[in-house]
C-alpha cells in the first residue's frame, strides 16, 4: 500500500507516520508539507511544498496512491470563522480534490474531532466549519472517505504537537493520562491507536463514514498483519 501523509510534523501526523513504517503492507510513505519531517525512513519519501492550497506543479508526485491521511489542521483559538475556514476548509479541499481525480481508487481519512456538527448550523463556530469539510470530503469520488473524531488524544511514542499551549497541556497532564484512559476508554484515544486505525481503515473501509471515539479504538484493535512492533 502506498501512502500519503499529510500533517506528520504535527502530533497526531507524527503518530501516523510512525504506525505506516511500522507496517509491513505499507510499503510506501509520501508526506507533504511546509517543512521536512526531520525524520529518515527506508519507506519515507518528502515532498515539501510551501504552497498548501495549490498543488498543480507536483500533481506527478501525487498519482499512483491508495491511501491519504490528512492529519493537518489548526486551532480555532482567535480567529474569525473566515479564518479558520480557510485554513480548515479550503485548505483540505485544495488537496482533495486533486487526489480524487488523480487517485479515484484512493481511500481518503480525515482527522476531524469530537463534537463536529454535520448539520453545519450549530452554534459551535469551529464545529460548523468542520462539519461543512467533512460533508464536501464525503461528496468528492474516493473509493472510500472516513472523517475520524478524537476527543483528547495521548501521545505515547514521543510525538509532540506544534502548538505550545498544547504542548504544556500535554505536559501537565500527563501523569494523569493513562489512568483517565483507564477510567474514561470511551474519551481518550493515542496515537498509536489512531495511527492504526488509519491503516486498517485503509486496508478494509469500515462500517461507518463517521468514526467517534469507540470506533477509533475498535478499528485499532483489528489483528495486526505483524508481530514485530519496536518501541
Amino acid at each position: 500500500m502506498k501512502v500519503l501523509i499529510f500533517g506528520a510534523t504535527g502530533m497526531v501526523g507524527q503518530g501516523v507516520l510512525r504506525e505506516c513504517f511500522l507496517d509491513p503492507v505499507v510499503e510506501l510513505v509520501k508526506t507533504v508539507g511546509r517543512a521536512a519531517t526531520g525524520v529518515r525512513h527506508p519507506k519515507l519519501r518528502e515532498i515539501v511544498h510551501p504552497d498548501l492550497f495549490h498543488y498543480s506543479g507536483i500533481e506527478a508526485e501525487l498519482s499512483g496512491l491508495d491511501a491519504c491521511f490528512f492529519c493537518l489542521g489548526v486551532t480555532s483559538a482567535g480567529m474569525s470563522e473566515k479564518q479558520y475556514e480557510n485554513m480548515t476548509y479550503t485548505l483540505t479541499l485544495a488537496a482533495a480534490e486533486p487526489l480524487s481525480r488523480l487517485n479515484p481508487a484512493m481511500t481518503f481519512v480525515y482527522v476531524s474531532g469530537a463534537g463536529t456538527d454535520s448539520t453545519e448550523k450549530g452554534r459551535v463556530m469551529w464545529a460548523r466549519v468542520k462539519g461543512q469539510t467533512e460533508n464536501a470530503l464525503l461528496r468528492l469520488p474516493f473509493k472510500g472517505a472516513y472523517m475520524f473524531r478524537p476527543g483528547v488524544i495521548q501521545p505515547i511514542h514521543g510525538e509532540r504537537s506544534k502548538t505550545a499551549a498544547y504542548r504544556i497541556g500535554y505536559a501537565i497532564t500527563k501523569p494523569l493520562l493513562p489512568i483517565l484512559r483507564i477510567l474514561f476508554p470511551r474519551s481518550i484515544l493515542t496515537t498509536e491507536q489512531i495511527g492504526r486505525a488509519m491503516i486498517q481503515v485503509a486496508k478494509q473501509g469500515a462500517p461507518k463514514k463517521i468514526l467517534e471515539i469507540a470506533d477509533i479504538a475498535n478499528c485499532a484493535k483489528s489483528p495486526p498483519i505483524h508481530d514485530q512492533r519496536t518501541r
